[in-house]
């Protein structure tokens, strides 16, 4: 059964409570999401453990619920976020 990305958020955000999450279905079909994560504690943190942070945030549901994730992490900068 497919993920709504309401879902995909609320799971995003328990695990990153300061995180601004912005997700678009990219085939409509809801196992292909885009996923922006922008939060101030990714600060210092390697891109690498951002993405890690948040695939552990999503349980296991990776390759089952959910399908694919393209996944964009980022820092707040400034008044742009």
């Amino acid at each position: 059964m497919p993920m709504i990305a309401s879902e995909i958020e609320a799971l995003i955000v328990a695990a990153i409570p300061d995180a601004v999450v912005e997700i678009r279905d990219l085939a409509g079909d809801g196992d292909h999401y885009a996923a922006r994560v922008v939060a101030p504690s990714f600060a210092g943190v390697s891109r690498v453990r951002q993405h890690q942070l948040v695939y552990k945030a999503l349980g296991g549901r990776m390759g089952g619920e959910l399908h694919a994730l393209q996944l964009e992490t980022a820092v707040p900068s400034g008044d742009h976020e």
